[in-house]
């Protein structure tokens, strides 16, 4: 199972370029075990290198940052997505559209 991101700046009008984004794995009972990280490219796409297994995982993007460095208030200083994987041969797209006071996320393509 692969996973990747595209976070759009709905207020910009244009990818959000620069994110930070982690991805990380439930492991129960002790909490969450980081996996890969990165931040989005130019075009505002993250795609991580390693190969996971199903089960629970979590997206955290770092928002706040993002958008202090675009010199904009924002209420949100990260945004975390809670996800469950069942297929292990499929590939997991979890888009971000970001705004300063609000986003929204759903399952892609």
């Amino acid at each position: 199972m692969t996973v990747s991101t595209h976070v759009l700046d709905a207020s910009a009008g244009q990818p959000a370029d620069g994110v930070a984004v982690s991805l990380s794995f439930a492991a129960l009972p002790g909490g969450w075990v980081p996996v890969d990280s990165g931040e989005t490219d130019a075009d505002g796409r993250h795609r991580f290198g390693a190969v996971t297994e199903p089960g629970t995982y979590r997206l955290v993007f770092g928002t706040g940052a993002y958008f202090v460095s675009r010199d904009v208030a924002a209420f949100y200083p990260e945004v975390t997505i809670t996800f469950t994987v069942t297929d292990p041969g499929a590939h997991y797209h979890v888009p971000l559209l970001l705004s300063p006071f609000a986003y929204s996320t759903y399952r892609g393509s």
